[in-house]
């Protein structure tokens, strides 16, 4: 039986809610089970419903309402350990830590504890955050110190004890929706109204009906102690303002000096001392653009103010507080990921330029690219536009939404512009982050606001350019890594031609001959790609490109089901497949899109035996065996980070396989053309259930393919299997049919 999945949801002001489907629903109160069982749902007569989203205790005193906290302290972490005596460190497995404020502390015996933020581990070890669960090692250590920090200013924190033989530590955690909110009223006697104020939610909800008894969880691991404390803090803790509970003093001459147990472990928990970052302020506008030249995605702010005596003050102040906060987003070392403005006080040398660029207003701030061009201008002194010159602001991402912008254009129009040149200008746009505000980036009626430069393309002359440089390429002997790296990104639909003209598209010819570009060098490419991502890992992040290749085809079907064109693409597509399948490079995600393709496309028959065979082909050279398990994981555990199966996990890769090898043996049941397959779809079949034992679907589809092989007494018993393992996930019509073919089998009219 093909795997149907199906659920019910709610959705209300963005909060889910599910049912067990036991007896049906029925009207009632539903209590919520999973986030601190403050929620009620209650089901009324006429189809009306009520969300009660905080309940509790209050008292009137005067005019006021006043709502009474439960003060209980709560245990919100949920362990799970792993002993090995052999292990030397202990991992941790933290699940999904999002973006909530969590600690972990370290403690020998009665030393002090040893505090880190999670996030920042998590920025350590997964910098781009693509993985959901954070995965680290630790010394071995005594206790382990698990801390919730609230918005409130009140943190849970659990102090567990490890086992000496403990090797690993999972932490998976359960945070109230409703945490304690201070909720307040009054009634105002002028309008007769009670007022409440302060409320907020988060997360999704799971109810249960209040007549159901619920059994008491209790954690498997009970922390030796837990409280609640207000202001919680330790040495070097950043609060949520910036600041730190014990401000640090660092000597610049020993930023150099890296301390031992940080190599042995770069993930300690040691409190945070920052780096010592300093700006080189250049003595010239020229040497100022030639620094700024030389650092890719990088920009020059000037400050004009030379009517103000306190101006140079003012602006060596300023740097002074960059240097301070870039030194304190790169943490203990160099990354240049953060150093992305250099900065230049103009002089009285500068007035000639600064006449011929029409820059007349005192102050101002002029920014420049690495090759002198003006990308934006602001009338405004210096401090009161600080706040714009971070990483992590949107001024940044519109400065090289321009510079890539004015890049293009500039190379497009320039007749001496070599091939190297119209490259970088192409990957300089295709490593633009996407962008849902393509226009504001370039408006601005307020002169003391960044009035950013705006350039206009030609979008025909743009692809007939791209065209023409990968027809130039096709000859190539030795891969350019940069001309790569820009057609995955427009393969993908986020190259140049989604961040200039923000377009969606379907594959075209030019990508298909530049996808032919990349399979022609794969093997040099993947030789080259760890050194070509690591000349700027903050740049660049090329992914195997097989892997890229597969998913952009996979993306791009979806894209093109409709029209004439979308057919003559799904054929050009089916024969890249075909080209990586039979080079002998088809890796789990080429295979995974392949078979995604076939299984919706029939032969003139009316079979699938091309699918069906390709399928069996792989799944004889590479799922087949004794220890189909060891094979799985063997594949999964090499799986590029660009597969989705390395963020869903190993039981989402396993569920995969087995859902797909019941598919195909179901193709075969359901479809009389394809009854030359029985012998392999059984073997399908069958493998399905080594994967996922007792499932009601698989056996079924195995049951039947029994009897069609005159398997008879087999398939009877298989098909009762089936009957045993129903459950309530299962639809009403589906468990319907698998009980009435087990009944046709018994009877001989099957």
């Amino acid at each position: 039986m093909r795997n149907f999945i199906w659920g019910l949801t709610l959705l209300f002001a963005g909060i889910s809610t599910s049912f067990a489907q036991t007896n049906g629903i029925e009207k009632g109160t539903y209590l919520s089970i999973n986030k601190g069982g403050k929620i009620k749902l209650n089901l009324l007569d006429n189809n009306k419903y009520e969300l009660v989203f905080y309940s509790g205790d209050y008292k009137i005193e005067g005019d006021s309402l006043i709502f009474l906290k439960n003060t209980k302290t709560v245990n919100r972490f949920d362990l799970s350990f792993v002993k090995d005596k052999k292990a030397k460190k202990i991992k941790i497995k933290f699940l999904n830590p999002s973006y909530y404020s969590f600690f972990i502390g370290t403690q020998n015996g009665s030393e002090a504890v040893q505090y880190q933020r999670v996030a920042d581990i998590k920025t350590k070890v997964d910098p781009d955050w693509k993985t959901t669960d954070l995965d680290f090692e630790i010394e071995k250590t005594d206790f382990l110190y698990l801390v919730y920090e609230d918005y409130n200013g009140k943190s849970d924190v659990s102090k567990y004890a490890l086992p000496k033989d403990v090797s690993e530590v999972t932490i998976n955690y359960d945070l109230a929706v409703l945490n304690d909110l201070n909720l307040g009223g009054f009634f105002d006697k002028k309008t007769n109204e009670l007022r409440i104020f302060e409320s907020y939610g988060k997360d999704p909800l799971v109810f249960v009906n209040e007549k159901t008894p619920l059994p008491e969880k209790t954690p498997a691991v009970i922390p030796v102690e837990t409280q609640n404390v207000t202001n919680w803090t330790y040495p070097g803790k950043e609060s949520y303002y910036g600041d730190t509970s014990d401000p640090v003093v660092v000597d610049s001459a020993a930023t150099a000096v890296v301390d031992a147990a940080a190599v042995d472990y770069p993930y300690s928990t040691q409190a945070y001392s920052g780096y010592a970052f300093k700006l080189k302020i250049e003595n010239s506008l020229d040497k100022a653009i030639k620094a700024t030249k030389e650092a890719p995605k990088k920009f020059l702010v000037i400050y004009v103010d030379n009517k103000n005596k306190t101006a140079k003050e003012t602006f060596d102040a300023f740097v002074k507080d960059q240097e301070t906060q870039t030194g304190y987003n790169m943490y203990d070392k160099y990354d240049p990921l953060y150093d992305v403005y250099n900065y230049y006080f103009a002089g009285n040398d500068d007035k000639k330029w600064l006449k011929n660029n029409k820059i007349i207003n005192e102050p101002s701030i002029v920014i420049l690219n690495g090759k002198g061009d003006v990308l934006a201008i602001a009338k405004s002194d210096l401090t009161s536009k600080q706040y714009q010159f971070s990483y992590y602001g949107d001024f940044y991402r519109k400065l090289l939404r321009a510079d890539a912008f004015l890049s293009i254009d500039k190379t497009l129009k320039n007749k001496k512009a070599s091939d190297a040149d119209l490259v970088q200008a192409f990957n300089k746009a295709a490593l633009l982050e996407t962008s849902y505000d393509y226009d504001s980036a370039y408006t601005s009626e307020d002169l003391t606001e960044f009035v950013i430069s705006k350039t206009t393309l030609d979008n025909k002359e743009v692809a007939q350019t791209w065209k023409k440089l990968i027809e130039a390429h096709q000859k190539d002997k030795n891969a350019n890594m940069f001309l790569v790296e820009t057609i995955v990104k427009e393969i993908k639909n986020q190259g140049f031609t989604k961040q200039l003209f923000n377009e969606d598209r379907i594959l075209n010819d030019t990508d298909f001959l530049a996808i032919d570009y990349i399979l022609k060098h794969s093997d040099e490419i993947e030789s080259k790609r760890t050194a070509f991502n690591g000349t700027d890992a903050s740049i660049h992040n090329l992914e195997n490109v097989i892997s890229e290749v597969s998913n952009a085809l996979q993306q791009n079907l979806y894209a093109s089901q409709d029209g004439l064109t979308g057919e003559m693409n799904k054929e050009k597509i089916n024969s890249v497949y075909k080209k990586i399948i039979e080079s002998g490079k088809g890796n789990f995600d080429a295979y995974r899109n392949y078979f995604y393709y076939l299984a919706q496309v029939e032969d003139q028959d009316g079979s699938n035996t091309t699918y069906l065979r390709e399928f069996n082909t792989y799944f004889d050279a590479t799922l087949a065996g004794t220890s189909p398990i060891e094979k799985l994981d063997a594949i999964f555990s090499g799986l590029d980070s660009s597969s989705s199966y390395s963020y869903d996990g190993w039981n989402s890769f396993k569920y995969y396989h087995s859902d797909i090898s019941n598919n195909a043996a179901w193709a075969v049941v359901s479809k009389p053309q394809n009854s030359n397959f029985i012998k392999d779809a059984i073997k399908w079949s069958e493998y399905s259930l080594v994967l996922t034992k007792n499932n009601p679907y698989y056996l079924d589809t195995l049951a039947q393919l029994y009897y069609k092989d005159g398997q008879k007494d087999k398939a009877i018993a298989t098909q009762t299997l089936a009957v045993k393992y129903l459950n309530d996930t299962v639809e009403e019509e589906t468990t319907s049919e698998i009980k009435e073919v087990l009944v046709k089998m018994q009877n001989g009219t099957y």
